[in-house]
């Protein structure tokens, strides 16, 4: 492809709901953080030119980290919310000089255990429309009312559970965030503001391994995915 490849992880989260003492992206997963394994996985991707990582104000742990000075990797001022940080990353990117034609990947940083092969999938399906990793939901799907009553059962047919990265032109996915922010639109991926701007991004299939650590609970399954991803890779 003619067009250069960019990443940008937001990575200026509190995590809350994880409870620890300090952001989950510092959690430690097999000896080294959440973030650097994510950064680390991204950086094994070559296609990748340059990642962004838009961090909090305050964040005093980033500094500790190797990634900190490695030559692909350039931090930014991250936002209140996600969308915010990704709209900063993606303003770094184009303040550096990036073509708003270049592909860009939007990355979660808890999502540590993507695969090498499901990044390249991504790349060779890029398309001016976007496309989003997921999967597709397999268990039978219920809406519930507010007191947890079940309503009705919801038809599972071409439903998915998304996922990241979410892959679009970089001059594309910037203002479509800005035009759904103007608009008070609830921005909950990259797909969401693509979706409110009438381009409609193409799905394709991830794996389940490529969880987002958001519960105590999740460390534990994505540290059963992320040693069965490695020892497969040291089979090949």
């Amino acid at each position: 492809m003619s067009q250069l490849l960019y990443a940008v992880v937001p990575a200026a989260g509190v995590g809350a709901r994880m409870k620890a003492d300090r952001p989950k992206q510092y959690l430690l997963l097999e000896g080294k953080t959440v973030l650097e394994h994510t950064v680390n996985k991204l950086l094994e991707f070559t296609e990748i030119e340059e990642i962004v990582l838009p961090v909090s104000p305050l964040d005093g742990y980033i500094s500790d980290l190797a990634i900190h000075s490695h030559r692909k990797v350039t931090l930014c001022e991250g936002g209140e919310e996600r969308f915010h940080s990704v709209l900063n990353g993606l303003q770094t990117l184009l303040d550096k000089g990036a073509s708003p034609d270049a592909w860009v990947m939007v990355h979660d940083v808890a999502r540590p255990c993507i695969r090498l092969e499901d990044l390249k999938n991504l790349y060779k399906n890029a398309s001016e429309s976007g496309v989003v990793l997921g999967l597709q939901v397999r268990d039978t799907m219920k809406r519930t009312q507010e007191n947890a009553l079940v309503a009705n059962t919801v038809d599972r047919t071409n439903l998915w559970h998304a996922q990241t990265p979410q892959l679009a032109p970089l001059g594309t996915l910037y203002d479509a965030i800005t035009q759904s922010v103007t608009d008070g639109i609830a921005i909950t991926d990259e797909a969401s503001a693509l979706e409110h701007c009438g381009i409609m991004p193409r799905m394709i299939a991830g794996h389940p391994s490529n969880i987002k650590i958001t519960q105590p609970e999740d460390l534990e399954m994505a540290r059963a995915f992320f040693r069965l991803n490695e020892s497969k890779n040291h089979q090949e």
